[in-house]
């Protein structure tokens, strides 16, 4: 039998003194003394001078360390929703068995305290309000917080379907538009927006579909300052290594690169006036 010597409360747990050391087959040496929680004491109805069997010792700590991995997963869920293998990973790395955290996990989900599905759920409706993510880049995230690839790609299809994607697009789309288009000339702006949108996650398809729907016009006056403006840049850059023909096919090539029209950098290179570089 493995007699209680005393039981002392600390701050967060409950330590309890045997009379003798013990030993335990997953414990590396004798111990005297162990440290379980309120629910196990009530549980077991722990007192001093209380018997125990080797049997009910087991249990006892079977059911403490189960009890103890709980309270931590209740606390770490505590702060905001939390995917089943974040909880997995967090009572792991607190130590705690890999037999009790299957069944902490269990618990949690048949008391709806972690459910994946509503997670992802979840998720994608944030997502879809906030308009600055497409299908791909949530498909991404969502695994990375170790979520079935299946029960993604199922609520994806059920939540942002199509026109949904569209109309978070365009979105999207337009604040591009706003924050760029002073910047840049209509072909710069719509490389930026495809790749912007892209980058996010949706599809080309959809993409293009976005880009159609705002119906974009060229600022001639605007484009031709952003023009006229690069050139001077650019003919200051390269004027110190060449000149002559070659320096305007080295200005062209460079103002091509930038998304600017041909005929328009053809036109802006003969009215400027290269002695001054």
């Amino acid at each position: 039998m493995i007699k209680i010597k005393e039981i002392t409360k600390l701050k967060k747990l409950y330590k309890v003194t045997f009379t003798e050391p013990l030993t335990y087959k997953d414990w590396d040496e004798e111990q005297d003394k162990i440290y379980v929680c309120e629910d196990t004491v009530v549980k077991f109805m722990l007192t001093r001078d209380k018997a125990l069997t080797e049997g009910e010792f087991e249990q006892l700590l079977s059911f403490d360390h189960f009890a103890q991995g709980k309270a931590l997963a209740l606390y770490f869920i505590s702060f905001k929703p939390r995917t089943s293998s974040e909880v997995k990973k967090y009572l792991f790395e607190h130590h705690i068995q890999s037999s009790q955290i299957e069944a902490i996990i269990d618990y949690l989900g048949k008391n709806n305290l972690i459910n994946d599905r509503a997670y992802i759920e979840s998720y994608i409706r944030g997502k879809i309000r906030a308009a600055n993510a497409g299908p791909y880049q949530i498909m991404q995230k969502l695994r990375m917080k170790g979520l079935e690839s299946q029960l993604i790609e199922q609520l994806l299809t059920q939540v942002f379907d199509e026109e949904k994607q569209i109309d978070v697009a365009v979105k999207l789309a337009e604040k591009i538009v706003h924050q760029k288009a002073s910047r840049l000339t209509l072909q710069q702006l719509k490389q930026k927006v495809t790749q912007t949108l892209t980058t996010k996650g949706f599809s080309y398809n959809v993409s293009a579909i976005a880009l159609e729907t705002l119906e974009l016009e060229a600022d001639e006056e605007n484009e031709l300052e952003l023009l006229y403006n690069e050139l001077e840049k650019t003919a200051r850059k390269y004027s110190r290594r060449y000149e002559g023909y070659e320096l305007k096919q080295r200005i062209t090539q460079a103002l091509a690169r930038k998304g600017f029209d041909f005929g328009s950098i053809s036109s802006a290179i003969r009215e400027y006036d290269f002695e001054e570089e």
